[in-house]
């Protein structure tokens, strides 16, 4: 893996991280929605995305799935998979990044 595809994955999945607390936190206290922190690859992106719980847990089926700004996926690593409104869901078709994420997800099973 090149030192960009690294950057992408870390910065993704650290996003991605956040989410989960926030996600966390929204189903402790009942909420049906929440303002999720955009999982782009920009290091610097500070746009939130508002979806449902259930929006969240579809993304978060499949571990290199990221929920993002629509217009912030970046073509040469990822699709965009579903829009609802501002919102979209990605999916990592470079490989590298794919296993890179895939390893880096919370809720991936240990290898």
């Amino acid at each position: 893996m090149n030192k960009t595809e690294d950057r992408i994955a870390r910065t993704e999945a650290l996003f991605r991280a956040v989410n989960e607390r926030i996600a966390e936190a929204a189903q402790r206290f009942d909420a049906e929605n929440a303002a999720f922190v955009c999982e782009c690859s920009d290091e610097a992106c500070t746009e939130r995305v508002d979806a449902s719980l259930g929006d969240y847990e579809r993304a978060r089926e499949n571990g290199a799935h990221f929920l993002m700004h629509r217009g912030h996926e970046d073509t040469r690593v990822e699709r965009v998979v579903e829009v609802r409104g501002r919102l979209a869901i990605v999916e990592k078709f470079n490989h590298a990044i794919a296993r890179a994420v895939r390893r880096l997800d919370p809720r991936s099973e240990p290898v």
